[in-house]
């Protein structure tokens, strides 16, 4: 999609830190890092969430989860938090699947 942030980063129109790419996955790290370790695991495809993903590819679903686990290992972390945000009201602002993978301070719970 033309518009979407992710798929020009995905495409290499738009510059960001990768730190992770895999056939289906590209990781690089959140321009506004709520911890030490803030990346986000993306499909190469466009899905608009979470859901959309998992019904339409959930291959690549599945491979977000284990590029995020490579992504907290190469960053030196055996605990990490891993977050998707699927709508708006739960603070999804860019509208193509993304998870989050957070390490590097302690996080409480329930989270915010």
């Amino acid at each position: 999609m033309e518009d979407c942030l992710f798929c020009r980063i995905v495409a290499g129109e738009i510059p960001a830190e990768i730190v992770h790419s895999t056939e289906r996955t590209v990781a690089f790290r959140d321009i506004n890092a709520q911890a030490p370790t803030h990346v986000l695991v993306v499909p190469k495809d466009h899905y608009a969430n979470a859901a959309e993903l998992a019904a339409g590819d959930p291959v690549a679903s599945a491979e977000l989860v284990s590029t995020a686990a490579a992504v907290a290992t190469a960053e030196g972390h055996d605990d990490y938090r891993l977050v998707f945000n699927t709508g708006a009201g739960v603070g999804q602002t860019v509208f193509h699947a993304h998870l989050h993978v957070l390490a590097g301070r302690s996080m409480t719970w329930p989270p915010g």
